[in-house]
């Protein structure tokens, strides 16, 4: 059996992970490498391995880090099977048709500055909508929570619920050989706990390697209640002062939480029930309807909440906007709205627009409710810078900033090592999905036992 690593090491995006064991090749997870404008390079270059001789993709969740790569997948070569969840597979093509329709008007854009500077020959897309939709061909069996599946002859996978994001697992290899089993995990991403709308995360009782992500292995959340009362405390205040509330949001999981501490906001009068709140992401709209129909992702509470005919996402004034038109018309709303939109890094989608029209404004605030990786505009805004460019142009940053972590869909570095003392009979632990300093402070905690911080490339026998 062997293991090698093409994505997310010593990085957190990108994820993409090879097993090779009784003559199949299993990839768990193929990620875009997403941040900075130098990753694309990473995202054109070769996988590291042939897609034609891949057997099987094992999705852990639909997150464009752990998908977003499969139409190149395709496009290159691969011919094999896609496994997720049934939920995973229905936010995977909402993502991946919406990253290649971003992608196609990206290489438009960059055509145009080609053609202007006299230069032939523009990059193209990763991949085009049609290409993303062509890769659901290699999509086949879904896999339930708890349900062994059988690839080939003594070689099995299972997918435990991570907790992360709706239909989000932890995948656990089985291979049987000479009488003799071995198992590799792969943690996936982590969900933190005490969230309202999904199950607790829920490893096997045992596995022999475990591949984990460590994004917050360096750090403690702070309480959930206490971030729902941040945000209820920046959202009241902005409006007392008479200016826009503008929330980055995921369109998987984040949007869908936000929305529902909103609701429980005006519920028990904290905010007020006349707010208007806009949910400018089609992407996000469509995901919460994706919500709807997975039950079996969901707490006790929230799964309750449905079938009373409560919906636990629908706050008191919500407007869904989905038309670009009406997303334009929300910039003529100086003060007094709850703004919601993606990409939830600021790096690309309809916040930057709402960015442009608010983040110069003292009596708005820009409200940042997950993870913002090194290089994206949300991290700029995040350190303090005093302007950032947009659309061509630097803007001042005089809004008030707020980074409420408590929401973050990662766990932190207790809910990782408990999450890691569950499970029993582990030999070595491989660190992925993190900041070196993260990974770093994780693998401290782990002392004693064989634990490894694996580089690109990386392979090892194991």
């Amino acid at each position: 059996m062997k293991l090698s690593f093409h994505g997310a090491d010593r990085a957190v995006t990108g994820s993409c992970h090879l097993v090779e064991c009784l003559n199949r090749r299993i990839l768990v997870d193929c990620g875009l490498f997403q941040g900075s404008r130098d990753l694309v390079e990473e995202n054109i270059a070769a996988f590291g391995f042939d897609p034609a001789t891949i057997d099987y993709v094992l999705l852990t969740h639909a997150h464009l880090d752990h998908c977003g790569r499969i139409p190149l997948l395709a496009k290159r070569g691969f011919r094999g099977e896609v496994i997720s969840t049934p939920a995973s597979r229905e936010l995977a093509r909402l993502v991946l048709v919406d990253a290649a329709h971003l992608q196609e008007e990206d290489a438009q854009r960059r055509a145009r500055q080609w053609r202007r500077r006299g230069e032939e020959d523009p990059p193209s897309p990763l991949y085009s909508v049609v290409e993303a939709l062509d890769c659901f061909d290699r999509f086949g069996r879904t896999a339930e929570y708890g349900q062994a599946l059988q690839l080939a002859e003594g070689l099995r996978a299972t997918f435990f619920d991570a907790g992360h994001i709706l239909g989000s697992a932890s995948i656990l290899i089985e291979a049987a050989e000479h009488d003799r089993t071995r198992s590799v995990l792969f943690s996936g991403d982590l969900g933190n706990a005490g969230r309202p709308l999904l199950r607790l995360p829920s490893p096997p009782a045992r596995a022999d390697i475990i591949v984990m992500e460590s994004t917050y292995g360096d750090r403690r959340h702070r309480s959930l209640q206490d971030s729902i009362e941040e945000l209820y405390g920046a959202v009241s205040s902005t409006l007392a002062r008479g200016g826009n509330v503008i929330i980055p949001t995921f369109a998987l999981e984040r949007a869908q939480e936000i929305l529902y501490a909103l609701r429980q906001g005006v519920a028990c009068s904290r905010l007020p029930p006349a707010m208007p709140i806009f949910l400018d992401s089609p992407m996000a709209i469509s995901a919460t309807e994706i919500f709807k129909r997975h039950p079996e992702c969901l707490s006790s509470e929230a799964a309750s909440m449905f079938r009373e005919g409560r919906d636990p996402l629908q706050p008191a004034n919500l407007r869904l906007v989905r038309e670009s038109a009406d997303s334009v018309a929300i910039n003529r709303i100086t003060g007094g709205a709850v703004i919601m939109a993606g990409s939830g890094m600021c790096t690309g989608g309809r916040i930057r627009h709402h960015l442009r029209h608010n983040i110069w404004r003292k009596e708005s605030a820009i409200v940042f409710v997950g993870y913002a990786a090194s290089g994206t505009i949300a991290r700029q805004i995040i350190d303090g810078a005093k302007s950032v460019r947009l659309f061509g142009e630097d803007i001042a940053v005089r809004s008030a900033v707020y980074t409420i972590n408590g929401f973050s869909a990662h766990a932190d570095q207790p809910e990782l090592l408990a999450w890691r003392r569950a499970i029993e009979g582990w030999e070595a632990t491989f660190l992925v999905h993190g900041e070196e300093p993260a990974m770093q402070a994780l693998a401290a905690h782990l002392d004693g036992q064989r634990v490894e911080l694996p580089r690109l490339g990386d392979v090892f026998d194991l």
